[in-house]
């Protein structure tokens, strides 16, 4: 091995390509999802157990800022995560897996996620 190769450990300065941002991103909305479903568990748990249970859900949800920038956060996270797991699942057929191809589902992901995620904040709000 070369020792006198020169080593970036800046990663402020590394520009990332958009498809590599966009796995990166499914990465992080799988783990937001997992982490996630306990409040959503937890809110389908106290909604099941009676109907005042019910009626705190689903007043937290109508009136509550937090309840309702979770509820965005998760569905937002699920949007992202499921149109990014189509474009994984499209390059796993060997379709796009070119250069060009990667950018294009990438560009695509990005923005039918902020179509969606858009969509999910007028209905939560």
């Amino acid at each position: 091995m070369n020792s006198k190769r020169p080593v970036n450990l800046d990663l402020t300065t590394i520009h990332f390509p958009l498809p590599a941002l966009t796995s990166i991103t499914h990465r992080i909305t799988g783990v937001i999802l997992f982490v996630g479903l306990i409040f959503a568990f937890w809110a389908l748990g106290k909604s099941l157990s009676s109907p005042a249970g019910f009626d705190a859900v689903s007043s937290a949800l109508a009136n509550n800022f937090l309840a309702k920038f979770i509820a965005w956060g998760l569905l937002s996270a699920l949007a992202f995560h499921f149109v990014a797991g189509i474009k994984h699942l499209l390059m796993d057929a060997n379709i796009g897996v070119t250069l060009e191809g990667g950018v294009k589902k990438a560009q695509a992901t990005v923005v039918v996620s902020a179509v969606l995620i858009i969509l999910a904040g007028v209905w939560v709000w």
